[in-house]
């Protein structure tokens, strides 16, 4: 049995003012591209799935149309489960339609999946938190534990924490009680969760530039000692980097994100997962690279024709710029520059010695116009350098106002 795992895909998410959904287009076409290519028998989507609570009309069609290519009009069990960054509702509000294409969505901590049956497969066992899937072309079935993302004060409600007993500890007894009741070796034994989970005793895993910390009441993650022995891959999302922080012969895998979403994930490859899967022995996984979107880079200069060659010669990339000068950049420089490449996210100046400069003006006069004296007061803050055109204009529709 095939089984792709993917993560973290934040459908809608913009980097500052700039869309990705282009990208996040041509992604999702060669992620399906890689399940039909690998003849995967099962998609996982281990949360994540959009960048917030309120997704653009643009984000959900995608997010749809993806899972309906993936599903093979209901020929493939596609399984997502909901993240830190998704509404429950949301996810689990298209259900009965997704059903009829193959499609499980679950957004909140021990759903009880509605058993039914398609023309590939069917649900032959439902619990809260848990699936047993028949698939037509297997003699074993596959045993899928499903814990979706929630908050603390959510997730106390769903597995009755008491308040001297940690997170961990309880996830621990309940994973294991369903795999004593029902993952023996005579199926395929899966676990998916959207945790921060970590190895024990190791170093903490930095989670991504920008995503939302994931705090569980006083401890700042799960531990992968908490994963039952039956289990055969561990599928987690969060982290946006791949990683096994598991074994080779028990892998507990970050997939990452199919796009690299902040300049801290600059320079990173991403990858889904194809896990190859049989009762009663080791899995084995191959990651995948995605190719898709424009890199990420961050790079500095000191001299802006320098700076101009370089973007003209690297189009396809989003560019955090900083550039290192002996005084502010002059508004033509600065326009040449934006003009020189659209993926331009931040332009940093950074003035060299700034505190040792000495202003030009020794006193403002303040029976000027506005505009002069503005300007006056802006060179005598800033080593002498002109307001660009962004700020003058500014300050023209202020005093339309």
């Amino acid at each position: 049995m095939k089984i792709l795992h993917t993560a973290d895909w934040h459908l809608g998410k913009r980097l500052d003012r700039f869309s990705r959904l282009e990208e996040q287009i041509s992604v999702m076409n060669e992620i399906i591209e890689i399940a039909d290519e690998h003849k995967v028998n099962m998609v996982i989507i281990a949360g994540d799935l959009f960048d917030n609570f309120n997704p653009s009309v643009e984000a959900v069609e995608l997010f749809y149309k993806t899972l309906k290519r993936l599903s093979n009009n209901g020929k493939r069990p596609v399984i997502a489960i909901a993240g830190n960054h998704d509404s429950p509702n949301l996810i689990n509000a298209p259900d009965p339609l997704a059903r009829e294409c193959g499609i499980i969505l679950i957004g909140h901590p021990q759903a009880k999946i509605q058993e039914f049956e398609v023309e590939n497969f069917k649900i032959i066992n439902s619990l809260e938190g848990f699936l047993e899937l028949k698939l037509n072309q297997f003699a074993y079935p596959i045993r899928l534990i499903h814990t979706a993302y929630a908050n603390e004060v959510r997730l106390k409600q769903y597995f009755g924490e008491e308040k001297e007993k940690a997170l961990n500890e309880t996830l621990a007894e309940h994973w294991k009680t369903i795999t004593d009741d029902f993952c023996d070796e005579n199926g395929v034994n899966i676990l998916t969760t959207h945790l921060y989970m970590n190895k024990r005793g190791t170093a903490l895993l930095e989670e991504p530039e920008g995503e939302k910390p994931i705090k569980i009441g006083n401890a700042d993650m799960v531990y992968s000692d908490s994963i039952p022995n039956q289990i055969q891959y561990t599928a987690l999302g969060h982290l946006h980097g791949f990683r096994n922080i598991g074994t080779e012969e028990k892998p507990v895998v970050y997939s990452s994100s199919p796009l690299c979403y902040s300049f801290s994930e600059a320079g990173q490859t991403k990858f889904v997962s194809i896990i190859d899967a049989k009762p009663n022995q080791n899995i084995s996984f191959e990651k995948i690279e995605l190719k898709s979107g424009r890199q990420l880079v961050r790079k500095s200069f000191d001299n802006v024709d320098e700076t101009i060659t370089w973007l003209t010669q690297n189009p396809n990339t989003l560019i955090e710029l900083t550039i290192e000068s002996d005084s502010f950049l002059k508004a033509e420089d600065r326009k040449r520059i934006f003009q020189s490449h659209d993926g331009i996210i931040y332009l940093i100046p950074k003035v060299k010695n700034i505190e040792n400069q000495k202003t030009e003006i020794a006193e403002i006069d303040i029976t000027k116009d506005l505009e002069p004296l503005f300007v006056d007061y802006f060179k005598s803050k800033n080593a002498n350098q002109e307001p660009n055109e962004e700020l003058m204009d500014l300050l023209k529709e202020i005093q339309k106002e």
